[in-house]
């Protein structure tokens, strides 16, 4: 089983206008991401999961919705999957 850490502003994000459908979604990722890790995100296409490039190396992002992103990173050897970020499609860095 995976664990699963969110960056402290992950909460404030959250809280910050996110739509309540995108709320449930990212509950949804968040069981899946527990029970299966990176392969089973991977593995249902409706999530889009793909690694990032550039400043994000390293990174991964699955879609939420049309618009909405979670940016994680996988710590493999200790089974953890750390939440950077939930944003509206914005991948610059802060």
């Amino acid at each position: 089983m995976w664990q699963i850490v969110e960056h402290r502003r992950v909460d404030k994000q959250l809280s910050d206008s996110v739509p309540i459908e995108i709320l449930k979604r990212y509950e949804k990722w968040q069981d899946i991401a527990r029970l299966s890790g990176p392969q089973g995100l991977r593995a249902i296409k409706g999530f889009h999961d793909e690694a990032l490039s550039g400043e994000w190396q390293g990174h991964r992002s699955s879609r939420l919705g049309l618009q909405w992103r979670v940016i994680y990173r996988v710590a493999a050897k200790v089974l953890q999957i750390q939440v950077v970020q939930v944003t509206a499609h914005d991948y610059r860095r802060r």
